[in-house]
């Protein structure tokens, strides 16, 4: 079997705020790359990556989709993986999961609206797993598009060094193509073939200065990526060739040193191929990115797993998706070795074999079945039973385990009840499916009400998996308002001791342990557990029994229930006796503990606050403020785009429910506000009172 040439394979995702053209772009790639034969358009609901009914309906991108084209580019054929991502914040787990496994990223600016609020968290997710990144300023064809403004809120917004490698011919309704800052040349898009073709045009007369002014600061963003590109920048600029450019520039990019910027508008097929051509020549394959590294589960050793179809098989499942007809679908980045259709995996999470009894390639919900996929691949598999997003699989002979995917905890929640004992039944099937697919959907059971209560990221991610219910597995279901995600958190620092003493003939229970427990360090999440206990007063064997105890007490505070997301922890002493201790009497007693400690150290509640821009025409902006004012708003600034203002802040979530309702009648439908979770703040003691009064009688902590 021949091996993939791995130097002409790209993953690469495409991601940006909503609005801002993804999908549309995705298409116009699909269709110059020859893999479809007319346009899909996402207003029209044709677009063959926004595949599901939801999205077809509202125009908008709920789950990331996955394609493959090949793009011929320098006489070579490359293989471009592709996802195209939601730009909605309440489906930021799409955009998650997918940076964490691509080598590369086209993150898309709306010539208008610049870097807007998830373009900045895309740009951190990027940051996180650092994808070398090209920016493309999209949409050059609308009205107050501004190539410089958008360069300008990159370098200012993001924090990062935005170098043109196209300038655009025009703009608004006279865009009519750009000019290559590397070859020195302009081309323009001919409209009879939909942008297919294009030609050779000269550099406008108005244009030459600029050109010259911008590509003297291209080669100087670059040259020190490159000797021979330095001496000739400093003695003969003029002799600097095509290629010493472009290998300079793929150096700075995959070293995130720049971001190459390009321009177009897909809408109006116009920029796609050098988009394209771009993709091959500065992003990065699965060669040029570093070996992944995982632990031994056994060893606890550090392994590199290096981007070759020799070594053993290495790939981290990113999705999971429920499919009609094929059953559970598994999404997967192969990171190293090869795997064979029929073959046994390890899933290092429960050290079980499981069979791929197919392998597919994806293109958006179509598949193509495939007999191996190789290192540096993206593929799906059918046949997985017990799998989860972040799962390690391996080849039962090498087992590792990767470093996981994290996500977002929920910050809405709603009630939700069948309608009909019929329905009763499926629902729980149903939702154990959707919640399969989607790590930041949570589901649990009041244990006052007996009711279901779903958890999600926002008003708009519920509604959408409400409706999949009804439509994907008939299930009709009433549900409640929604309610916010509160949490807990101790703001004293106490010393308490607990003893656990349980005499019930035979053996009895026995435990005792002295505490500190009080506020975690600043910037630490979860339980911080220090152990200093001395002279044996508790066999080492029993403290990770405590520290268990006191982890999960964290998930029901004593207040009202709620989770805490950080506590410090440090054992101080305790005792034992020789007959009656056992690992299940130490957790029991720090569970104790934990109630009467907590109790003591000053409790608080938390609430989730919101980060919010609304963009809304001047006259409106007295009204808009003043409204903010009355839900507990703060005002942080105020800035001009283009004829409108922008109004950033941050608001508590609770107080923002039914907000798109009110800002429409507020602004006569002008204005639009975009939101995304921030933190969570100490709530108010008239908001805590509330809130507890609601919960009163629950059971603090289960034992």
């Amino acid at each position: 079997m021949a091996e993939t040439d791995l130097n002409i394979t790209r993953n690469i995702g495409i991601a940006a705020h909503i609005d801002a053209g993804k999908t549309t772009t995705t298409e116009r790639i699909l269709y110059y790359a020859g893999l479809t034969h007319k346009l899909g358009e996402v207003h029209e609901g044709t677009a063959i990556m926004d595949w599901m009914d939801q999205e077809k309906e509202r125009g908008i991108t709920i789950t990331a989709a996955a394609t493959m084209v090949y793009w011929k580019y320098n006489n070579r054929d490359y293989k471009i993986n592709i996802i195209d991502t939601p730009g909605h914040v309440d489906f930021t787990v799409e955009v998650e999961r997918s940076l964490r496994i691509l080598d590369g990223m086209i993150a898309l600016f709306c010539a208008v609206g610049g870097v807007e609020p998830q373009s900045e968290t895309v740009w951190r997710q990027s940051n996180k797993y650092k994808v070398p990144r090209i920016g493309f300023i999209n949409k050059m064809d609308r009205v107050g598009a501004d190539f410089f403004n958008v360069v300008t809120q990159i370098k200012d917004k993001l924090n990062a060094h935005p170098v043109p490698l196209a300038l655009p011919i025009g703009s608004e309704e006279s865009f009519r193509g750009v000019v290559d800052l590397v070859e020195n040349k302009a081309f323009e898009w001919d409209e009879e073939s939909k942008g297919a073709e294009y030609k050779e045009v000269p550099i406008p007369d108005d244009m030459i200065e600029l050109v010259a002014e911008q590509r003297e600061k291209l080669v100087e963003a670059v040259a020190e990526y490159d000797d021979k590109l330095l001496e000739l920048f400093l003695d003969d600029p003029d002799s600097i060739t095509k290629e010493d450019l472009m290998k300079a520039i793929r150096s700075a990019t995959m070293d995130i040193k720049i971001i190459p910027i390009l321009c177009g508008s897909a809408f109006k097929n116009k920029g796609i191929q050098a988009l394209l051509d771009a993709t091959c020549a500065y992003l990065p394959s699965p060669l040029d990115v570093p070996p992944v590294v995982g632990i031994h589960p056994k060893t606890d050793k550090e392994i590199e797993r290096k981007a070759d179809a020799k070594e053993p098989f290495t790939a981290l499942a990113f999705k999971i998706m429920t499919d009609p007809f094929v059953g559970r679908l598994t999404y997967f980045r192969v990171y190293s070795g090869r795997i064979e259709e029929g073959s046994y995996v390890l899933n290092n999470r429960t050290h079980k074999k499981e069979r791929l009894s197919r392998l597919l390639q994806m293109h958006a919900n179509k598949q193509k079945p495939l007999k191996k996929i190789e290192a540096g691949d993206i593929g799906a598999a059918v046949g997985l039973k017990d799998i989860r997003t972040g799962d390690t699989l391996t080849d039962t002979g090498h087992p590792l385990v990767l470093e996981n995917i994290t996500f977002p905890d929920p910050v809405i929640s709603v009630a939700i009840e069948a309608k009909t004992q019929a329905d009763a039944d499926k629902l729980d099937i149903a939702l154990g499916k959707l919640a399969e697919e989607d790590p930041t959907f949570k589901i649990h059971t009041d244990e006052d009400t007996s009711q279901t209560i779903i958890s999600g990221m926002g008003e708009l991610h519920l509604e959408i998996l409400v409706d999949r219910l009804k439509r994907e597995f008939g299930v009709d279901c009433n549900q409640g308002p929604p309610q916010v995600a509160y949490k807990e958190a101790v703001t004293l620092t106490v010393r308490h001791k607990e003893t656990f003493k349980k005499q019930s003939g035979g053996h009895g229970k026995f435990a005792e342990i002295e505490v500190e427990v009080g506020p975690a360090d600043e910037g630490e999440t979860g339980l911080q557990f220090f152990d200093k206990v001395t002279g044996g007063n508790i066999p080492k064997e029993y403290i990770p029994s405590i520290q268990k105890g006191f982890k999960s007490a964290m998930t029901n505070g004593v207040m009202a229930g709620y989770q805490l997301n950080s506590l410090k922890v440090t054992l101080l002493d305790g005792s034992f006796h020789s007959v009656d201790s056992d690992q299940q009497s130490f957790e029991i007693c720090a569970l104790l503990a934990f109630s009467q400690a907590c109790r003591k150290a000053k409790p608080v509640l938390l609430e989730p606050i919101m980060n919010l821009e609304v963009v809304t025409p001047e006259e409106y902006t007295g009204s808009v403020v003043s409204d903010l004012n009355k839900r507990r708003g703060k005002i942080e600034g105020i800035d001009y785009k283009g004829n409108a203002q922008v109004i950033k802040g941050s608001v508590p979530l609770a107080q923002m429910f039914g907000y798109v309702t009110q800002l429409r009648t507020l602004t006569s439908g002008r204005a639009y506000s975009t939101m995304e979770f921030s933190h969570y703040d100490k709530a108010p003691e008239n908001v805590e009172e509330d809130v507890l009064s609601k919960v009163q009688g629950k059971v603090n902590v289960e034992l």
